[in-house]
């Protein structure tokens, strides 16, 4: 036999001792496997059992469904772990101790300023009732020469500054005054002056008086 010839079966000896023992291997972890998968089996099998009398205990308790094998394991995995609460420092302790202490020193402040809009607002309202043809008559009977609309507009916001009084408003009023009788207007150049009618009457007459020869 040539050198050839020899090397090549020791190398087909060595090759197929080695398969052998691949071989070999393979089975043995084939039965171990199969020994782990058949042991799973049965856990699996005995938790299926479990499951199913826990779900008609469960149902007999009054529960309305039992969770499911999948919710259950995402629901597990899901929850997180309970976060540590910060432990205030003592001078945040003292910060909200303060703001606690301080709250109830508010209240009456603002109680008060309500208290103080509300007797406001009650002071106001007789003035705030009346409307503007007696305010405007009001004032031409206290007056005892005539008045322009600009003049009353001023007179009138001085002594009601919590009424917006226009001058257009002021105007159509005593023309709305004129057209009842209850104002009467002159004219003076290009100007218009308006009187109560008692005081235009008396204005009147002293001009009729001093026209009378003596």
């Amino acid at each position: 036999m040539s050198k050839t010839e020899t090397a090549a079966t020791g190398l087909s000896t060595q090759y197929a001792s080695q398969v052998a023992a691949d071989l070999e291997n393979n089975l043995k972890e084939q039965e171990r496997i199969s020994g782990d998968l058949a042991a799973l089996q049965e856990q699996l099998a005995t938790l299926q059992q479990e499951h199913a009398v826990l779900v008609s205990i469960q149902q007999a308790l009054g529960a309305t469904s039992a969770p499911e094998k999948s919710t259950a394991r995402r629901a597990t995995k899901a929850v997180p772990t309970p976060r540590k609460k910060a432990t205030a420092s003592p001078s945040q302790g003292k910060r909200t101790q303060a703001k606690k202490s301080a709250a109830p020193s508010r209240k009456p402040a603002a109680k008060k300023s309500v208290a103080n809009k509300a007797a406001d607002k009650t002071a106001a309202s007789p003035a705030a009732r009346r409307t503007l043809i007696e305010i405007v008559r009001e004032h031409l009977s206290a007056q005892k020469e005539p008045r322009s609309a600009a003049e009353i507009t001023t007179a009138l916001g001085q002594q009601h500054p919590e009424r917006d009084i226009k001058n257009t408003v002021v105007r159509t009023t005593l023309e709305g005054l004129v057209a009842k009788n209850q104002a009467q207007r002159s004219k003076q150049g290009s100007s218009v002056f308006y009187t109560a009618p008692e005081a235009a009457k008396a204005s009147t007459a002293g001009k009729d008086s001093q026209e009378q020869p003596a």
